[in-house]
């Protein structure tokens, strides 16, 4: 059996916990029969694969790769991820450039050793770093089967500093977050927008949550959101959002009215 990340409770007590206990349980999932046997597999293929082909072709390997970019969804779409390799991400038109969610953009240049126009091999650290990213997001994933709230908090802390060192132009990070579901999520949730928001104009959409971060925390440009205490203070609002949100959608006429019965 394979180890069960422990979240005994919820909102901002289950992330404190989950806070001072990941490192402890993060390690004893990387160490569980299962994660290792996929590991030591790709470190075996890995090298081995010449073609994004090659590697649609492997499913274990694939499952691997996927998995460090949070895409393990796509691991049955095998022609849709080689196009998505082959085109790479030198061309504007290339399908990763022209997709809304910038994971895709993200695996291509990984794997741009695999393109057929590839003029460099792998990087020597890039099995390891996939390796990595790997355990890190397959532990998110199970913290995500327990309390989908916690995993997106996970993310955000750690995918919002990476868009300050990914791109160089304050708007190109705010449209890289809206690209983004789970960072995407999170922003939305803690700042309260309204599902109305999703049909604004993409512009619209990026000054609509410069705006709201502005009111909600005082951030100026995305760096401010990114220093430890206020990424901190994001995550926690984003929590305690997720609470609010959940209790919200679970009261009804019906359930209101019983509790009035119940009352008399």
């Amino acid at each position: 059996m394979s180890f069960q990340p422990v979240i005994p409770l919820g909102g901002l007590a289950g992330w404190a916990f989950l806070s001072r206990t990941q490192e402890r349980q993060q390690a004893s999932f990387a160490d569980a029969p299962a994660m290792r046997n996929d590991v030591a597999y790709f470190r075996d293929r890995f090298d081995q694969i010449g073609s994004a082909q090659e590697l649609v072709s492997d499913r274990r390997v694939l499952r691997v790769v996927l998995g460090a970019f949070g895409l393990h969804d796509d691991l049955d779409s095998r022609a849709f991820i080689g196009r998505i390799i082959e085109d790479g991400v030198s061309d504007p038109r290339a399908l990763a450039n022209r997709l809304t969610d910038k994971r895709y953009a993200a695996l291509a240049r990984a794997m741009q050793h695999l393109a057929p126009d590839a003029a460099q091999p792998a990087g020597s650290g890039l099995r390891d770093h996939i390796i990595t990213r790997y355990q890190a997001r397959s532990f998110e994933l199970a913290v995500g089967e327990q309390d989908q709230s916690m995993r997106i908090a996970m993310n955000l802390q750690r995918e919002l500093p990476k868009l300050l060192e990914d791109y160089s132009t304050e708007n190109a990070r705010w449209f890289a977050l809206l690209g983004n579901p789970p960072l995407r999520k999170a922003l939305e949730t803690a700042l309260g927008l309204p599902r109305e928001f999703a049909a604004l104009d993409v512009d619209q959409q990026v000054s609509r949550l410069k705006a709201a971060t502005r009111r909600q925390f005082g951030a100026e440009q995305m760096a401010d959101l990114t220093a430890p205490d206020a990424l901190e203070r994001l995550t926690q609002r984003f929590l305690v959002m997720s609470q609010i949100n959940s209790i919200q959608n679970t009261i009804t006429p019906a359930s209101v009215a019983l509790t009035l019965l119940r009352g008399e």
